[in-house]
């Protein structure tokens, strides 16, 4: 099936003047791993089930590296980690690849009217240091700390429905249930923002990027969400660690334990807390997608225009004894992914083809009927969307170093970087020493027999068993020697 065959069966927009160009609306979660309804999940997830109706969802879609900074630079440029030397989230992409096209740059300069609302590039916390020149108007609520995401309300709080572990999370504890209105947190107020864009960009082609801060910690969604859950209900944690694993694979969980000396060490109770807040975060920013869509719908654009939903990487929750990301562990590198092509062919479909969030950039181009710029890393996830049961690739590669975030030691550099492959039946990590490119460690998983990573096999099997394996990342598509760096 050629391009163009499979363009005019998705969209009818080949050859489509920049009028006729389909929209785009972008829609970007934080640290969501694949906890929704509609890929199996405990999670209460009705308005993006209702979305996946509409679409195809990816069921093995992986991100390039499990933090927020490399991810996002990663996908909003179409270019790998080691492609942009950024694998931090200190450093703004553009002081390494000042002139580098972004995604929502490309469609302003095709034309189209782009917009963000919320977190889609990383936060660096000041106005100055977002991507302005990516957008037609200002960024709203895009530069922040999570833990700056204190309810706005009239009067004094209560205090005795709040919580927390034990240690704060910036200026918020890490779990805090109030009873409050949705808009007194960033996403309540960014899927407002968004529902107005809408309407003021409606009759022009737009690029529209709304990021959601949830269910980024702290776990502090209004009180409704977490009563949508009974705590003695959830699903039993496992936090069994993988046997056989080197300790190159795992972490201190600073993010929410704290920076050693001065770590929690958390009760069962309160990982029982945790794990709620972590769910009613993401109830919550359903509620919010679900407005934004809503507002697609009421106009009346939802049949000229591209859905996208994404997660920037996944997230743990006590499994293998970690907490938040910056692992290569399927559950850091799996993220959720639906693509809504107006009027496609497969709506309600599930694909089981590998996919990388570089490859959502060509995508994107290709459904608008526009050409890529060069340099892009990523491949068209089109066919697919045409035949779910196609494939574009055989392999879906994520990265991180260790420690986890380098750029807060004394170097300012990692000790190791660990490389990893998923292919659609394993799971395939090398942990390589910065300076020399020594091997340090592997891991071997087994995804037909061991799904959640519980038994390391790397150094299982005969020795062609084991080189096999090794040739599996091999076709890693960087230069992973430590010249390149």
């Amino acid at each position: 099936m050629s391009r163009a065959t499979v363009l005019g069966l998705l969209l009818c927009v080949a050859n489509a003047n920049a009028a006729e160009r389909p929209n785009v609306l972008f829609i970007v979660a934080d640290d969501f791993r694949t906890d929704l309804g509609c890929y199996g999940s405990h999670a209460k997830t009705p308005n993006l089930d209702a979305l996946a109706k509409r679409g195809v969802r990816f069921d093995r879609a992986y991100c390039q590296q499990a933090v927020c900074n490399p991810s996002r630079s990663s996908f909003l440029t179409g270019r790998r980690p080691d492609s942009l030397h950024l694998w931090v989230n200190g450093t703004h992409f553009r002081d390494r690849n000042p002139d580098v096209v972004t995604l929502p740059q490309w469609f302003k300069q095709n034309g189209y009217e782009t917009r963000c609302v919320g977190k889609i590039f990383h936060n660096w916390h000041t106005k100055e240091k977002g991507d302005r020149r990516s957008w037609t108007a200002d960024e709203f609520l895009h530069y922040a700390n999570h833990g700056d995401d204190k309810p706005e309300v009239a009067g004094e709080l209560p205090t005795d429905i709040a919580k927390g572990i034990g240690r704060n999370y910036g200026a918020v504890p890490v779990c805090e249930c109030r009873d409050v209105h949705d808009e007194a947190y960033f996403d309540g107020r960014v899927a407002a923002e968004a529902g107005k864009v809408l309407g003021a960009v409606k009759d022009k082609p737009f690029f529209l990027a709304v990021g959601f801060w949830k269910p980024h910690a702290p776990f502090n969604a209004p009180k409704k969400y977490w009563d949508l859950y009974d705590r003695k209900t959830l699903p039993a944690l496992d936090a069994s660690l993988p046997k056989n694993a080197t300790e190159w694979a795992f972490h201190d969980s600073r993010e929410i334990l704290g920076i050693p000396p001065k770590q929690v060490s958390p009760s069962r109770e309160q990982m029982a807390e945790m794990r709620h807040g972590y769910l009613a975060n993401i109830s919550y920013m359903d509620a919010q997608v679900g407005k934004v869509l809503k507002a697609l719908d009421e106009h009346k654009l939802a049949d000229r225009t591209v859905i996208v939903f994404v997660s920037d990487h996944g997230y743990h929750l006590g499994e293998h004894g970690l907490w938040a990301k910056t692992s290569c562990f399927e559950r850091d590198a799996r993220v959720p992914l639906m693509i809504v092509p107006p009027k496609g062919k497969h709506a309600g479909q599930a694909t089981s083809a590998l996919a990388e969030l570089v490859d959502l950039f060509p995508t994107l181009t290709d459904l608008c009927g526009l050409k890529s710029p060069p340099g892009l890393e990523g491949v068209s996830l089109v066919p697919v969307l045409a035949d779910p049961a196609q494939s574009v690739k055989s392999a879906a590669f994520s990265q991180h170093p260790r420690p986890a975030y380098p750029d807060r030691t004394e170097t300012g550099q990692p000790d190791a970087m660990g490389y990893s492959v998923r292919t659609a039946t394993a799971r395939y990590t090398e942990w390589r020493d910065w300076k020399s490119g020594k091997l340090l460690g592997a891991e071997f998983y087994d995804h037909r027999h061991d799904p959640n990573e519980l038994s390391n096999r790397a150094n299982e099997g005969p020795p062609e068993l084991k080189v096999a394996r090794r040739m599996l990342l091999s076709a890693f598509p960087s230069d992973i020697s430590p010249s390149n760096r």
